[in-house]
């Protein structure tokens, strides 16, 4: 399943769930999402699927991977089409 890198932004929480919304930018559109996850290399830190987690405005499908950077928390999110 083709899968496109979103931008969101966080609008809080709604219940135990984070609401991200999309700011309309996109990045880059894989032909399998398993290609990113295999690009990260295997030493780096941990992938962690938290998309039951947080909610997506306006977007039927989506994944959302967690990785620590440090101290930050990163979160990568994508539309499944």
């Amino acid at each position: 399943m083709p899968a496109t890198e979103l931008f969101v932004t966080s609008l809080g929480r709604v219940g135990e769930k984070e609401l991200l919304v999309p700011t309309g930018q996109q990045g880059q559109t894989l032909a399998h999402l398993q290609d990113w996850v295999d690009a990260r290399s295997p030493g780096k830190s941990a992938l962690k699927d938290i998309s039951n987690t947080v909610l997506i405005k306006g977007i039927k499908q989506w994944t959302v991977f967690e990785e620590k950077a440090g101290a930050k928390k990163i979160l990568t999110v994508f539309k499944i089409t």
